[in-house]
């Protein structure tokens, strides 16, 4: 019903896809004498792989990196049951095929062990840790019962449970299981005296004391905590969330400011905020999806004037957010000390700047349908410039820094050997929706999601559509 692409276009980027994976963990420059020209589709196809192979044979659950193997992360196996989505409406696999693999998962989610205990479970009261083991998908050490990762879990169950719409055994369980395992995650469990969700729980010391304010990569959870018709959040969780918003200009650009990223990109995955406002957004005149250009803009224009005047910065590479990096040390760099970090949070805002040359290619492939006219050229530079070293069997590696020149093999600068799997849906899943809006279009579908919107105080745009539609 989303299929706007032609079967030419899908079909050669399944070719290039097929052709990277056979050259296993080797760029794919090492065979190609020059670098292929970009297309955003041959980007896709490769990226969509990663889910598709690395997906574990038995739990169904994706591996949080590749090729360094560590454990997997719940949020990226919600993006890769929406990743399989997009893997259909792009002829990359047969609709059965992902449907065994969407019903395998869910099956799985639904029947991994959940309680108190702190070890041998997966999950409590519907919520699941943020990693799982590899082998048997059970807590990985002490991590938390993460309220953010199983947001981003639900977020990809529900997108299969509206995709998978058909009238067949496989897809009426997938719509079953999906139903089920929304309705049994506690959300209201997990909201303190202050009327915001916590980050997290934990057996030993039940819940951390940092909760979710706005405005961050939340505010998909708090629409599905809204929603929940078994254990929803009070509507006024809403306007507790939006008072701590910080409404700033930065280099230019009012808007409520987050320094990375993917703070602006996780719920514009799942949710088509154009033309729809709550209270907040009509007081300031525009919408979240504006809200969230203005901030990709913003971050870009932060590295075009480069402060600590990085190596190759410029308005085609730029990029800040959460990703790998080169070494947690400090070195001296073009007369001034800087502090380089491996995973960190990188980004830029009014309220702080976290540089330290790092540049994500999911930061400006996460933003595709956000700034289509800075991000695709970002990616081509990305793709043309940095082949060889940047682009594997899976799309981009996660992170590149020109500046961290020490130690070998960095001459030309550090570039990353991992993929990391919640980096790689945002660039997937994003440039699905700036060609064909196929999320955002089943999410408007999905009944939970529209009831959060909508307990949340939206109004206009599709919502109002939908409800005229509803009410005939």
């Amino acid at each position: 019903m989303f299929r706007l692409k032609t079967i030419l276009i899908s079909v050669c980027s399944l070719a290039l896809s097929l052709t990277a994976c056979q050259s296993g963990n080797q760029s794919a420059a090492t065979t190609n004498s020059t670098s292929p020209s970009f297309h955003l589709d041959s980007l896709q196809a490769r990226t969509f792989q990663y889910f598709w192979d690395l997906a574990d044979a038995k739990n169904f659950q994706i591996p949080d990196r590749h090729p360094k193997k560590t454990f997997s992360s719940i949020a990226a196996t919600g993006f890769g049951l929406t990743a399989y989505i997009v893997g259909i409406e792009d002829d990359l696999v047969t609709r059965n095929e992902a449907a065994q693999r969407v019903e395998q998962t869910l099956q799985t989610l639904w029947q991994l062990p959940q309680g108190p205990d702190s070890s041998g479970v997966s999950g409590h009261r519907g919520f699941f840790y943020h990693f799982l083991t590899l082998d048997k998908a059970l807590r990985y050490r002490q991590v938390e019962l993460s309220t953010i990762d199983t947001g981003l879990l639900m977020a990809g169950v529900l997108s299969a449970m509206s995709y998978f719409d058909r009238d067949t055994p496989t897809e009426r369980n997938i719509r079953q299981l999906a139903d089920q395992l929304y309705r049994r995650v506690e959300w209201d469990w997990a909201l303190n005296d202050d009327n915001r969700l916590s980050m997290g729980w934990r057996p030993e010391r039940g819940f951390i004391s940092h909760d979710w304010r706005g405005y961050n990569e939340a505010m998909i959870l708090l629409v599905l905590a809204l929603g929940s018709p078994t254990h929803p959040v009070p509507a006024s969780s809403w306007d507790t969330w939006c008072s701590t918003y910080q409404w700033e200009e930065y280099y230019g650009y009012e808007h409520i400011n987050f320094p990375p990223l993917f703070g602006h990109q996780y719920s514009h995955m799942y949710i088509d905020f154009r033309g729809i406002q709550d209270d907040y957004m009509q007081s300031k005149g525009i919408d979240y999806f504006e809200n969230a250009r203005r901030a990709t803009l913003a971050n870009r224009a932060y590295c075009m004037d480069n402060p600590h005047q990085f190596t190759g910065y410029s308005g085609e590479c730029w990029g800040l957010t959460a990703c790998d990096g080169p070494a947690n040390e400090r070195r001296f760099f073009r007369g001034d000390t800087i502090q380089f970090r491996t995973y960190s949070a990188r980004g830029a805002a009014a309220q702080r700047e976290i540089d330290d040359g790092t540049i994500a290619p999911t930061a400006a492939g996460g933003s595709v349908p956000l700034a289509p006219e800075v991000c695709i050229p970002t990616l081509e530079h990305f793709w043309t410039e940095h082949h060889e070293q940047l682009v594997r069997p899976y799309g981009f590696a996660d992170a590149f820094n020109l500046s961290y020149t020490w130690g070998a093999e960095n001459e030309q600068g550090w570039f990353d050997t991992d993929y990391i799997g919640i980096d790689q849906g945002p660039i997937l899943i994003q440039i699905q929706n700036h060609q064909t809006e196929l999320i955002w279009s089943l999410m408007k579908q999905n009944p939970y999601i529209v009831e959060g919107l909508q307990r949340a105080g939206f109004q206009g745009g599709w919502l109002e559509e939908h409800n005229n539609r509803t009410e005939m």
